[in-house]
């Protein structure tokens, strides 16, 4: 005989509710951007009344800053296996894995990044003078440590930093030209790997690490 199941929790609802909200929140703002966006239809994406999104966020800023900072964090950690890595094959190797797969599963928080900063960052540009830049400096110099040590060509750090960001991405941002160049069809897993790999490949030969 199967045993009814344990209630939830208030935390475990709370949760539950939170990331409901989050998930809508993500796609709401990426389709309609900040502006077009209001509590009422994020609210019926969540399948929540409205009341409940304004129990958990104050105001429309301050969901959107939680999702804005939900998809920098995701982003942050993806470096890990960068600080950790003897050289620029393990170390950008992984960290194009961890952001193209971040890009296939959060294609929506990388859109809503993307059209806040092509604005001018009204909302987050706290983020960009303070958490990024610092992020920034810290993995420019891991890679011109990488340089010095003669493991990868002379780059301009900052500028590969850059083009990291822009390809991998550009698989989230450009979603749909990608799809209907690819037959009207999302990439498969296959499509992913080789996608993958082909990055990688480009980058680490263009800057000399393999």
């Amino acid at each position: 005989m199967t045993e009814p199941a344990r209630p939830l929790r208030r935390n475990e609802i709370r949760q539950q509710n939170e990331t409901l909200i989050l998930q809508a929140a993500e796609k709401v703002f990426a389709e309609a951007g900040f502006g077009g966006a209001t509590m009422q239809l994020i609210a019926d994406v969540a399948g929540l009344p409205k009341a409940n999104l304004h129990y958990y966020f104050a105001t429309k800023e301050d969901l959107y800053r939680q999702v804005v900072q939900n998809i920098f964090e995701i982003w942050l950690h993806a470096a890990d296996s960068m600080d950790q890595a003897d050289g620029p094959v393990e170390g950008i190797g992984a960290y194009i894995d961890a952001k193209m797969e971040i890009s296939r599963r959060h294609p929506d928080g990388s859109k809503v990044w993307a059209s806040e900063v092509m604005h001018g960052a009204p909302v987050i540009q706290d983020y960009l003078e303070t958490t990024l830049r610092e992020w920034t400096s810290g993995r420019a110099a891991l890679i011109q440590r990488w340089i010095d040590e003669g493991k990868m060509a002379a780059v301009n750090p900052e500028h590969l930093l850059y083009m990291l960001w822009a390809t991998t991405q550009h698989y989230a941002d450009f979603g749909h030209q990608i799809e209907t160049l690819n037959g009207g069809k999302p990439l498969n897993d296959k499509q992913w790997r080789a996608a993958k790999d082909s990055v990688k490949t480009m980058i680490l030969r263009g800057i000399g690490a393999i």
